[in-house]
């Protein structure tokens, strides 16, 4: 069985290792090139997926004589 002072222990280890991944991705994440290869031909920047709902012609229809009216 584990002791109070080796899970103690344990914690501390993994929380410090984990900080330390934390910030050597933070550090390569920022100091990372772009690659020329990944560059799209995007006619604007709101061309991308999902930036921008595609057009939709909807005729407008308005109610008549609903319940509402009075």
């Amino acid at each position: 069985m584990i002791t109070d002072s080796q899970l103690y222990s344990l914690a501390i280890f993994l929380g410090a290792a984990a900080m330390l991944m934390i910030v050597l991705y933070h550090f390569l994440e920022v100091n990372a090139q772009d690659d020329k290869g990944l560059e799209t031909k995007l006619t604007s920047e709101k061309a991308g997926v999902g930036a921008v709902k595609p057009a939709v012609n909807h005729p407008v229809v308005t109610p008549v004589g609903g319940a509402g009216d009075l």
